[in-house]
């Protein structure tokens, strides 16, 4: 019940108690994910190519997961904040058997991976490679679906700090397998797959355990499991336009990819992927506060508290963009030497300046980033995941695609980097003008 206290109480104090734990996960996450990209830099600028091609497909089956997390999560809060323990379980149970046919849609795309992987621009030996790792994680993606669900649930709940707990285990467990699996064992970018899938294993057999032993609020079960088409509905409703506003994003990878192999060339493929995991440490505090801020508006809005939801997401804006600021900060100054973990290998050396002066340019965005992804996060919250999903279009799909193309005819690869960080700030401002709306809207409907 502590979880569910702090979902329900002060907003302010809520935030942070549930954000933290959130943002830890997301820090450890990225760390996982710098470091693997260090170990495959090893490999050569061929195997980095492959990872960074084969990345928007994966992203697209992260999308499928997480968003049907967070909508299990906003389903789950709003049952609690209306005082309805029995819809939330039958919510969780819900959630984790959709969890398993995704799962299963997933894996049936081993037969199209080639076909995929040469559209998205791979071809030769970044081709073979992009193979080898991709059918492997691919396999394993029952396991991705399972966890990033099951971490929803726990969210809904605000037991972000048991979250936390299975997901850092089974990235701790990554970190270390990655060396072991590419190097000792001499698997090279298979085995950086091979690790993987290992540690989503982990996580999702430590989440399986809670859920078996009764040790969270909600209690998914299937021993009277009866399908219930409202709820399916209520879940899908927000994690169907969550995973299609985070599949935008793998969209527009592709075409930016597109772009860049066209100005960059395969080495502009590298430098941006490289640059893009620096930046990715600027989105932890985010996206940790935007599902502790899902909760609570959801929360808030099943309780009808108008005032409560006001609180929580001007008071995330309000703290993120403050994080942010100091990211950017922290990003552009250390760009030299971040550099350096992408290029110390004589094969990759020769995208170091490109690197650096990538490593300048994209967390631009970062300050204002948080006017847009609590948006997101509080449309989710409130059950509107089709407001959610239209912010993310025109982030992704409008302006900063967009920006990036026109950029790039006059400026080459430097202008597709300017027009991602110009189109993410003009997304971000016509996002917040679209919250606030919404907001005063609702109070003039809620009572």
């Amino acid at each position: 019940m502590k979880g569910v206290k702090i979902l329900l109480g002060d907003p302010k104090k809520a935030l942070i108690k549930l954000s933290i734990p959130a943002m830890i996960s997301n820090l450890v996450f990225t760390l996982y994910n710098l470091a693997d990209g260090v170990w495959v830099a090893g490999l050569g600028s061929s195997a980095l190519s492959a990872v960074g091609i084969f990345f928007p497909i994966f992203m697209i089956f992260i999308a499928l997961s997480v968003g049907l997390g967070i909508g299990a999560s906003s389903a789950i809060s709003r049952r609690i904040g209306a005082k309805d323990k029995v819809g939330a379980d039958s919510t969780a149970s819900h959630a984790l058997v959709i969890s398993l046919v995704v799962a299963a849609t997933i894996t049936s795309l081993l037969i199209f991976l080639e076909t995929l992987l040469r559209i998205f621009g791979a071809e030769g030996e970044v081709l073979k490679l992009a193979l080898d790792y991709s059918r492997v994680v691919v396999a394993g993606s029952v396991f991705l679906v399972f966890s990033n669900v099951s971490t929803g649930i726990l969210n809904g709940e605000g037991s972000t700090k048991r979250a936390m707990y299975a997901n850092v285990s089974g990235t701790l467990l990554n970190i270390v397998l990655d060396p072991v699996f590419i190097y000792v064992l001499g698997l090279g970018i298979v085995g950086a797959a091979y690790a993987t899938v290992v540690s989503m294993m982990l996580t999702s057999l430590i989440y399986l355990h809670w859920f078996l032993s009764g040790k969270t609020y909600v209690t998914p079960t299937f021993k009277h499991f009866k399908f219930d088409g409202k709820v399916v509905f209520d879940i899908l409703r927000v994690g169907i336009p969550s995973s299609f506003s985070m599949i935008t994003m793998s969209v527009a990878m592709v075409f930016l990819n597109l772009i860049i192999i066209n100005y960059g060339g395969p080495e502009g493929i590298a430098v941006f992927t490289s640059a893009w995991r620096i930046v990715s440490f600027g989105f932890i505090p985010l996206f940790g506060m935007a599902g502790a801020l899902t909760a609570i508006t959801g929360a808030a809005f099943g309780a009808k508290n108008m005032e409560n939801l006001k609180k929580a997401y001007y008071h995330a804006i309000k703290i993120a963009a403050t994080i942010e600021l100091f990211a950017f900060t922290l990003i552009f100054l250390t760009a030299s030497k971040s550099a350096v973990l992408f290029t110390y290998s004589e094969l990759s050396a020769n995208i170091y300046d490109e690197l650096v002066i990538a490593l300048r340019i994209l967390p631009s965005f970062l300050p204002f980033t948080p006017l847009g992804i609590m948006t997101v996060a509080t449309f989710q919250g409130i059950g509107k995941g089709e407001y959610a999903l239209a912010v993310n279009i025109l982030r992704t799909l409008v302006f900063q695609l967009s920006f990036a193309y026109v950029f790039a005819l006059s400026y080459g690869f430097y202008g597709v980097l300017v027009g991602i960080t110009l189109g993410n700030v003009v997304a971000s401002l016509v996002a917040f003008f679209l919250g606030n709306f919404t907001i005063k809207a609702l109070e003039r409907v809620v009572v």
